[in-house]
């Protein structure tokens, strides 16, 4: 049986809550519920459960690091100026979380998994966009560009099943990797 996974980091409902208030305004949006806010570190994309397995045991031995805290910052899109395809929420930068993503990606790599060769941009998706009008998607961004939320505890990473359906995909946590906090390093 083939599983659809990604690592990230979950959100804390305050946060998300804050997130649920930038959406609306843009027609045909489809916006993420509050339960599926997360930031990702790394996309897996479809394994078989026995690198599955593996990828849950190398992120369990990874060395661990100390817990931190993000901010996020400012709003975007993916896809071009004329198709835009998502919205998100932007995370300002931070050398805690680039130091984070280095460790998953060394302990996928550890599980036998290819590397990723996309640059990290770490952001929150808030929204899927399908042919929606683009003026609207302009003021979106517009008058959401200064939102700030903030500070995020990231204490933990998890491994996370996605199911994806034709109204979204939902998003399971499968395990959770423990960050060791400020002084006991």
């Amino acid at each position: 049986m083939s599983l659809r996974l990604f690592i990230g980091l979950s959100l804390p409902p305050t946060i998300a809550e804050r997130l649920i208030g930038l959406q609306g305004g843009v027609p045909g949006a489809r916006w993420v519920s509050a339960e599926n806010l997360h930031l990702t570190l790394r996309f897996i994309g479809a394994v078989d459960e026995p690198v599955a397995a593996d990828l849950d045991a190398a992120l369990s031995a990874a060395p661990s690091t100390e817990a931190f805290e993000v901010w996020l910052e400012g709003v975007g899109h993916f896809g071009t100026a004329r198709r835009p395809n998502a919205l998100w929420a932007g995370v300002r930068a931070s050398p805690a979380l680039a130091a984070l993503k280095q460790r998953v990606d060394a302990a996928v790599a550890r599980a036998g998994l290819p590397p990723d060769d996309r640059r990290f941009s770490p952001h929150v998706t808030v929204g899927r966009l399908s042919g929606s009008p683009i003026e609207r998607v302009r003021r979106w961004l517009e008058q959401r560009g200064g939102f700030l939320a903030g500070p995020v505890p990231v204490a933990e990473v998890s491994l996370y099943q996605s199911h994806p359906s034709p109204s979204g995909s939902t998003y399971r946590v499968l395990s959770r990797y423990g960050l060791t906090q400020p002084g006991q390093g």
